[in-house]
């Protein structure tokens, strides 16, 4: 397997296994989009964590398998790597990537689907397509964008340059630089903690933020107004007020 999910108090680990840089070729992307799916399909996975092991997030896509295709074949094939990474992004439950070494191309990319990103302090991230004659095809250009800005995503996007860990926080292209040996312990720790929320209140937050982000404010706020409404015919709303007036905050208990 070049990927594998496992599971442990709630938490998923979706994990990179293809030694020695875990280049995303074919069967790497078909296999991320399944395990996305068995996330989102799994009841007892309450939140994901990306990790692609202690040295090496992805350095990004198999190019001697992509040098062999030809037009066609990638009007094909660029269809379903989207999807495979758009699967993950779209898993109904919070994701953090753990980004240890090189995020680059590909690997830059899957980060992005993630809802948070903690790199290690030697972690180095890029989307260097350009340097190859073309640009980022798993969503990198809007994706990228979207995150830190159109300004700063062309800048990364045009020169393919490696930005390293402190930059990338200062940008906004990961969210927490850690020690390396800490980085999936803290992704681990906060899922875990995430885990033990309040499921549908979390999947309704994060498709109400990632769907408003595609529209206009009317819209969102719409998306917004109707899963507010929505949650009140949950357990979890009930539990959840039921400790606030009992216990006072933060001690309600969902699992």
């Amino acid at each position: 397997m070049t990927a594998t999910l496992e599971v442990s108090d709630g938490v998923g680990t979706i994990l990179l296994d293809r030694p020695p840089m875990n280049a995303l070729d074919v069967a790497t992307q078909d296999r991320l989009r399944e395990l996305a799916e068995e996330a989102t399909r799994r009841d007892d996975v309450r939140a994901v964590v990306l990790y692609g092991g202690e040295k090496v997030f992805a350095a990004g896509a198999d190019i001697k398998e992509m040098q062999a295709m030809d037009h066609t074949a990638m009007v094909v094939r660029s269809k379903a790597l989207q999807d495979s990474f758009t699967a993950v992004a779209r898993i109904p439950k919070p994701v953090v990537a753990a980004v240890t070494g090189y995020a680059l191309g590909g690997g830059c990319e899957l980060a992005l689907c993630a809802d948070l990103r903690i790199a290690a302090d030697n972690a180095r991230l890029g989307q260097p397509e350009i340097l190859l004659g073309l640009i980022p095809g798993a969503g990198g250009t809007q994706r990228l964008a979207r995150l830190i800005g159109p300004s700063r995503a062309k800048d990364l996007i045009f020169t393919g340059r490696h930005v390293k860990a402190e930059e990338a926080l200062t940008i906004g292209l990961v969210d927490r630089v850690v020690p390396a040996a800490e980085v999936y312990e803290q992704a681990q720790a906060w899922a875990a903690k995430l885990a033990k929320g309040p499921a549908l209140a979390l999947r309704a937050a994060k498709e109400s933020v990632d769907a408003g982000l595609e529209t206009d404010i009317d819209t969102g706020l719409t998306i917004e107004r109707n899963w507010f409404a929505g949650l009140f015919a949950t357990e979890d709303r009930e539990r959840g007020m039921r400790s606030f007036v009992e216990e006072g905050p933060g001690k309600a208990k969902f699992l």
